[in-house]
């Protein structure tokens, strides 16, 4: 689990193909101790278990899922790419609670610049619609936004000073695509209340034998 703020960037050294999925190597010098196999990295927000670390970064392997549902498929040798290391039990929650689990990907429709700040729209698909709310939280890229306004199929959030500094999304541009995960709380809320009385019941705390 992470929180949506970046530690640092690293830079794609190579994306080796086999079969549907792939190998990813990252060139990074993540702060703390270094990178453990085994250890759970979000790379552009898509959390990945790291093998072969070495003292100039690690690889990762990416399934036929990741593949096809995240931008990580498409990586070019040299992009710049957003890393966080996994939450610990006693870390601060600086942004919101971020699986890692990446929903799909979404165009960003427009960037508009302010005074060293920025603010961006991207598209969102209809199954998506009822995940994002407005002053919620969302995950682009592995950096936690909040919604600032939305609308039947896009939404935008602000990119202050430090988030453009510090992440790739300084480099977007319309058509751009971006790894979207909307807020687990809101995933299990729309669950429990489309999934059918047995959900809410329990939660309720309703009686399995209670009438109606």
């Amino acid at each position: 689990m992470f929180s949506g703020i970046v530690a640092c960037t690293g830079t794609v050294r190579a994306l080796r193909r086999s079969g549907d999925g792939a190998r990813i190597e990252i060139a990074c010098s993540l702060p703390d101790e270094p990178v453990a196999a085994g250890e759970s990295i979000a790379v552009q927000g898509v959390c990945l278990t790291a093998v072969t670390p070495s003292a100039g970064g690690f690889a990762a392997d990416l399934s036929g899922e990741t593949m096809a549902r995240t931008t990580l498929g498409r990586a070019r040798t040299g992009q710049a790419v957003n890393l966080e290391r996994a939450l610990r039990l006693d870390d601060r929650l600086g942004g919101h609670l971020v699986l890692g689990h990446v929903d799909g990907t979404v165009p960003v429709v427009t960037v508009r610049p302010g005074r060293g700040s920025a603010t961006i729209r991207l598209a969102l698909p209809m199954a998506l619609r009822a995940e994002v709310a407005e002053k919620g939280s969302v995950a682009v890229d592995g950096v936690s936004l909040t919604v600032s306004a939305l609308g039947q199929d896009w939404f935008e959030a602000a990119l202050i000073p430090a988030t453009l500094a510090q992440t790739t999304l300084a480099e977007l541009r319309a058509g751009a695509l971006v790894n979207l995960e909307t807020d687990v709380l809101a995933k299990y809320v729309r669950q429990v209340l489309s999934g059918g009385r047995p959900h809410l019941s329990a939660l309720l705390g309703e009686r399995d034998d209670a009438p109606g």
